[in-house]
Order: structure tokens, then C-alpha cells, then sequence
């Protein structure tokens, strides 16, 4: 039974950084890249940053150069480091795994919630 929990959101001014984690149950972190997703209000969501079970990275343009995903197999936890924020990057975020044909919809979980704001 798979489970993922994101935490670490909340509110930051522009320019601030926020460190999110997500901490997963079972094994899938052997067997899938994992990737963050964000949903804007009123739209789908949208991929963000994944990294591969070899550790490659991949980013979405509007976030290259600003976050960092990084994993922990030991610990099945996917972090997003995100600097230099801006009012834009407002959203729910999600993590899950990435297969190429994307995420699985029953390992969606609750998110967590960022808001960028002076």
C-alpha cells in the first residue's frame, strides 16, 4: 500500500527559498523516477522537476536554474529545494512518480500548499 505525504510548504515572501519533502511508503523508490507536480487554482497540474533512480534530473523551464529535487532511497523521501521565489511559483504541490507515460492516479496524495507573497 503506497502512501506519499508531502510537508515543508507555507508562506514566503518574493525571493525566499522553501525546502519540501515528500515521504513515500513501500519500495517504489527502487523501481520508479519520482518527480514533483504543481496545480495552479482552476488548472491541471503541471510536472515540475523528476529525478530518475540513477539520480538524473530533469526541471520545467520556469523553474531551471531555481530548484533543486534531490532523493534519499534509505530514508523514501524526495526533496524540492526551491530558491529565489517569485509570486508565480503560488500553487499546491505534489509529488509522484514519473514513468514516462506519467504519475499513477492512485498514489495522489494531499499536497502541500506554497504561496509566494510580499
Amino acid at each position: 500500500q503506497v502512501q506519499l505525504v508531502e510537508s515543508g510548504g507555507g508562506l514566503v515572501q518574493p525571493g525566499g527559498s522553501l525546502k519540501l519533502s515528500c515521504a513515500a511508503s513501500g519500495s517504489i523508490f527502487s523501481i520508479y523516477a519520482m518527480a514533483w507536480y504543481r496545480q495552479f487554482p482552476g488548472k491541471q497540474r503541471e510536472l515540475v522537476a523528476t529525478i530518475a533512480t540513477g539520480g538524473s534530473t530533469n526541471y520545467g523551464d520556469s523553474v531551471k536554474g531555481r530548484f533543486t529535487i534531490s532523493r534519499d532511497n534509505a530514508k523514501r523521501t524526495v526533496y524540492l529545494q526551491m530558491n529565489s521565489l517569485k509570486p508565480e511559483d503560488t500553487a499546491v504541490y505534489y509529488c509522484n512518480v514519473d514513468r514516462g507515460r506519467g504519475a499513477i492516479n492512485r498514489y495522489w496524495g494531499q499536497g502541500t500548499q506554497v504561496t509566494v507573497s510580499s
